[in-house]
Order: C-alpha cells, then sequence, then structure tokens
C-alpha cells in the first residue's frame, strides 16, 4: 500500500488538501494519507495525528509563545519520517514548519512536494536557496511564481489556483439571506476574523469595536461573522456577548457568507483573495505584536500585504496595519464603499479582473495527478 503524508497547519490549507486527497483517491483509493489537518481531511479520509488548529498562529512573538506544541508536532512527524517512511511528503502552504519537515525529509531520501509556495517573491528571498536544497517539485498557484523558480533553478509546476474551482456561486441570494437570517432590506458587512486562535485574540475586538462604531453611526446595516473550521465557535460568542450587534454568526460556509456581503472587513491573507474572487469590496486590516511587525517590514520586497492587491499589482482595496487599523479608520473605509457608487463599483470591476490571472478550472486536478505521478 503506497502512504503518502499530507501537511496542512491552517484552514485554508486544509480545505485545499481535503480536496486534493479526494481526487487522488478517486483515482487510486488503496493510496494512505496520514499527517497534519482539520475537518475537511478527515473527511477526505485522512488520519490527522495532530489537529491543525493547535498550530494556527502567526507572528514571530505568537510562533515563540506556542513553540511547544509546534515543534512537539515538528518532532512527532519527523519520527515518523524516520522509522516509517512514506512514499511521498505533501507540504501544503505552512512554510515555517514545513520547511524544516521538508530537511529531514530530503536527509531521509523522502520524495518532497510543495504545494502553496512561501511567498519568497515578496520577502526573505534568500529562502529559495533552502527550498531548492529540500524540495524536489514546487506546485505553485500564481503564474508569476513559475517564472521566479525557474530562474532560480528550482523544479517547479504550475497548476493554477485551486480557489477558481472552489467557487460556490449562490444561485438565490435571497434565499441565502433569509437562511442566514438577515433582513433584505438591510446593507450587510461581513466581519472576518481569521481562522487561527491567536489571530481572532488580537484583531477581532478592533473588528468589532468597528462595527460599534458602524452602527453607532447608521442603522441600515447588520453583520455577519462565519465561524472557520478551526476555531471554536463558542469563543466567538463570547466575544460577541460584549457588544449589542445584529451579528449573525454562521459556522463555515464562508463562499457563501461573502456572497450575501455589500462589503467586508478583513483579517489579511488568502481569505482576502477568496472574497476578491466574488468581487466584493473588503477593507484589509493587519496588526501583530511590534516587535515582529518591526522585523518583518524590513524583509517585505513589496509595497502591499493582500494577496488581492499583490495579484492586481496595485491597491486595490484598502490596507490598513498596525496604528492605521484603528476602528475609525476601518469605520470610514466601510462606509466609503457602502455610498460612494463609483468607487465601490470600480472596486468590484478590477476585484473580478483577478480571477482570469489565476488559470483555468482545474488546479486540484492537476496538483491531484502531480501526486500521483510522483509516488
Amino acid at each position: 500500500m503506497q502512504r503518502v503524508m499530507i501537511i496542512a497547519g491552517e484552514a485554508s490549507g486544509d480545505l485545499h488538501a481535503g480536496k486534493i486527497v479526494h481526487h487522488v483517491r478517486q483515482q487510486n483509493p488503496a493510496i494512505q494519507f496520514f499527517g497534519i489537518g482539520g475537518e475537511d481531511m478527515r473527511a477526505a479520509g485522512v488520519e490527522t495525528l495532530v489537529d491543525s488548529a493547535e498550530l494556527a498562529v502567526v507572528g514571530l512573538i505568537e510562533v515563540l509563545a506556542h513553540r511547544k506544541v509546534i515543534f512537539g508536532a515538528l518532532h512527532q512527524m519527523e519520527a515518523i519520517l524516520r522509522n516509517d517512511p512514506p512514499d511521498l511528503l505533501v507540504l501544503v502552504d505552512y512554510p515555517e514548519f514545513n520547511l524544516r519537515l521538508a530537511k529531514t525529509a530530503k536527509q531521509l531520501g523522502v520524495k518532497v512536494l510543495f504545494y502553496i509556495s512561501p511567498q519568497v517573491w515578496a520577502w526573505r528571498q534568500k529562502r529559495v536557496h533552502t527550498i531548492r536544497k529540500r524540495v524536489d517539485m514546487m506546485a505553485v498557484v500564481f503564474p508569476f511564481e513559475e517564472a521566479f523558480y525557474r530562474q532560480h533553478d528550482v523544479p517547479v509546476k504550475f497548476v493554477g489556483h485551486p480557489l477558481v474551482n472552489e467557487l460556490d456561486i449562490a444561485h438565490d441570494l435571497n434565499k441565502l439571506k433569509h437562511e442566514f437570517r438577515l433582513d433584505a432590506k438591510l446593507k450587510t458587512i461581513g466581519l472576518f476574523p481569521g481562522s487561527r486562535r491567536s489571530e481572532v485574540k488580537r484583531l477581532l475586538p478592533i473588528i468589532l469595536e468597528s462595527a460599534k462604531a458602524l452602527y453607532k453611526t447608521r442603522r441600515d446595516i447588520q453583520f455577519i461573522l462565519p465561524v472557520a473550521s478551526t476555531l471554536n465557535r463558542a469563543e466567538i460568542e463570547s466575544h460577541l456577548s460584549r457588544y449589542d450587534l445584529p451579528i449573525q454568526l454562521i459556522t463555515g460556509r464562508s463562499h457563501e457568507v461573502i456572497q450575501v456581503c455589500d462589503t467586508i472587513i478583513s483579517v489579511s491573507g488568502t481569505v482576502t483573495l477568496e472574497i476578491a474572487l466574488f468581487g466584493v469590496p473588503v477593507v484589509v486590516i493587519n496588526k501583530i505584536a511590534w516587535l515582529s511587525y518591526f522585523i518583518i517590514k524590513r524583509m517585505i520586497k513589496i509595497p502591499y500585504i493582500a494577496l488581492c492587491n499583490i495579484i492586481a499589482e496595485e491597491r486595490v482595496v484598502p490596507e490598513l496595519i498596525q496604528a492605521a487599523a484603528s476602528p475609525d479608520n476601518i469605520c470610514r473605509e466601510t462606509i466609503r464603499f457602502l455610498d460612494d457608487d463609483n468607487y465601490r463599483d470600480e472596486t468590484r470591476t478590477k476585484l473580478l479582473a483577478i480571477r482570469e490571472k489565476l488559470g483555468k478550472e482545474d488546479g486540484i486536478e492537476n496538483i491531484a495527478q502531480l501526486i500521483l505521478d510522483m509516488i
């Protein structure tokens, strides 16, 4: 029996990995998958030895605070590579952890496929030399990444972005709004606090204070908040209990939630690209520990943090970072999307154009076939 270790340390990676495993097993149901993941991977039949929810933290200081759990998971996976090596190691995003694991795999002769590249084109570009030494094949999701890796003599294949064929277009938005208990007469603002517990702890209070300021300014609005599979709904509810706001909590179903929104306040990350592909205007925020920000800022080589802006190569949507991510600023940018029709329509047009740059609707099938080829 062929065995594949697959590692996804965050909710977005778990979602993609679950679909990949499903496609692989359609071709060869005998392949055994195990590793690190969440609900989507378990639903696809992956034996998850570590739950990705335990590892989903961001920022240098935040990672240090969780180092015991993270390194415990790393050592557990390394022990398996040594004692019972798989036929292939598939690494999905989560670069710091996964590149460490790739080093061990390479030393032991286990083939390594890395899916969804670290943003080496954006910051810490010297990591490409580490990748060349540790990875047998990079499967990248942006066309410009393929040229970057070829330039640095790294085996690479552009497979297309998985989000393109993961977009679940709702056919009846009115029915969906009714299901979500939304008032069709009101404007709907999405609140997207992220999928990591540390991210929620850091940014959800800012998002809720912004919602409070918005609701104080106008009463023709309502809010909706999707809860990622890596989060505990009760923890989110405890935050919301401090505010008297009309917020509907929806577990999962983030793509459907995006589509019922007039605009969204979101943390930075893959979710901003998901929002962009549906053409919904978004205010992107981020705030990390000051020491983390001071260190990372000096390494960044590109002018934007939101993936939609990076791909568009212009500031399509506002980015509010660190001190700029204040409730007043977030409130002002959100109201502009609600009130300025020309601005909102121009933004929507530019966001929808991003989809054309991400390849055809076969990204998941392509990476699944690459896995089958490598084993």
